[in-house]
């Protein structure tokens, strides 16, 4: 990995992205980061450049939401997705990216089409919230497919767009889980030889990126409608959704 100014032009913005959408729009499509770190570097090491990043949007996006999380519905996915990342460390080396990416880019895309088809009365059935038990189903999803992709947003984001939750709720609820996630992400990862100086070396001149993105995250989120906002989420979910079946055909 060489950190001259091409890999500044594309790991920039990618970082500064990933900031937003953690620090405003629910995490959804933060993944996408890594995705496209992996056009230039490895795809291990974009992995364990994004790692501490996302840690890093995490503390910074923490204060603003906090206490403001919906309690059921963090607590239910905590406690699926840390048995999801344990599960996600041990099947690290087997366990195939693109049949995950494929399954929940489906996912994705599947569950904003029924969302829209109930909106607009073109379905009629299902019409209730997804049950609580749900949540410790998708909190694992969230937690496996975060620690071998960072991909855990759109899982986490097919149960909490179902609860009924407020704009700040539901992004509160995503900041918890994902700092949560993030922390025990991190003691596999170094056991598993993710991080490297060069890794560390570009988190660290990659850091102003990621304050930045979180930053802006945050302002935009409390100066949009929660109607404008969950209309973004879904669209984030559906580009993001897309985006992995894609990179999973591919």
């Amino acid at each position: 990995m060489t950190l001259d100014f091409w890999f500044f032009c594309i790991a920039g913005p990618a970082v500064l992205f990933a900031g937003i959408s953690k620090g405003g729009f629910g995490s959804g499509a933060a993944f996408a980061s890594a995705s496209i770190l992996a056009l230039v570097i490895e795809p291990g090491m974009a992995l364990g450049i994004m790692l501490p990043l996302l840690m890093l949007i995490d503390v910074s996006t923490l204060r603003p939401y906090w206490g403001k999380w919906g309690a059921s519905e963090v607590k239910l996915l905590v406690a699926g997705g840390v048995p999801g990342v344990i599960l996600g460390a041990l099947l690290y080396k087997i366990a195939s990216p693109d049949f995950f990416r494929l399954l929940i880019g489906g996912i994705s895309v599947g569950f904003v089409i029924w969302q829209l088809g109930r909106s607009t009365g073109w379905i009629a059935a299902g019409k209730r919230s997804l049950p609580s038990s749900a949540g410790l189903f998708w909190g694992a999803v969230a937690g496996f497919t975060s620690f071998v992709s960072h991909a855990g947003g759109p899982p986490a984001a097919v149960y909490l767009l179902s609860r009924n939750l407020s704009k700040t709720q539901y992004q509160a609820t995503t900041v918890l889980l994902f700092w949560t996630l993030n922390a025990v992400k991190f003691v596999p990862y170094a056991f598993l030889g993710i991080f490297t100086m060069e890794t560390m070396t570009a988190d660290l001149l990659l850091a102003p990126f990621a304050i930045a993105g979180a930053w802006i995250g945050v302002k935009a989120h409390r100066l949009i409608s929660q109607k404008v906002f969950f209309g973004i989420t879904y669209l984030l979910l559906m580009v993001t959704g897309t985006k992995l079946i894609w990179d999973g055909l591919t």
